[in-house]
């Protein structure tokens, strides 16, 4: 996980449109960064759907929500058309964005090691500075909890 008070990098990937977001654009918002294991499984569409039905809470407060996975593109609009997401999901297939923010771990199912994912959220603020990360990110708890880290 990257350290809070460092510059978060910046990186270029394409939402569930194909349409390539760079994290700079964003700068003079808050952004939450959510690094998620994969589109449609349990955890993560509980996670994507709180953050969804909050979303004019966090529009509210000036942040914006981005999503990132290692699925692809057509995997990302999917998800969005089954669930109605409000918000930019970016496919991260290639993992360098999920590898520059230190997500990609050894991760233990069952007694099973494999690599993939760790569940993270970043807060961001506006000037591009990571202010709040956590990985002990529980699905279905994060939305709310990150809403109150606006406050």
């Amino acid at each position: 996980m990257l350290e809070l008070g460092i510059k978060a990098p910046d990186f270029e990937l394409p939402d569930q449109n194909g349409e390539v977001h760079q994290l700079s654009d964003y700068l003079g918002k808050k952004i939450i960064l959510y690094f998620y294991p994969k589109d449609n499984t349990p955890g993560c569409t509980k996670q994507a759907c709180g953050f969804s039905e909050r979303y004019p809470q966090f529009t509210e407060k000036g942040a914006v929500i981005l999503g990132v996975s290692k699925d692809s593109v057509a995997s990302h609009k999917r998800f969005e058309e089954k669930y109605g997401r409000a918000f930019t999901l970016l496919a991260d297939p290639e993992r360098k964005v999920i590898e520059a923010y230190d997500v990609w771990k050894e991760k233990k199912n069952y007694g099973k090691v494999s690599m993939g994912v760790v569940r993270t959220t970043y807060l961001i603020d506006e000037q591009g500075i990571i202010i709040k990360a956590n990985d002990k990110v529980k699905a279905a708890d994060d939305p709310e909890n990150m809403l109150k880290e606006l406050a």
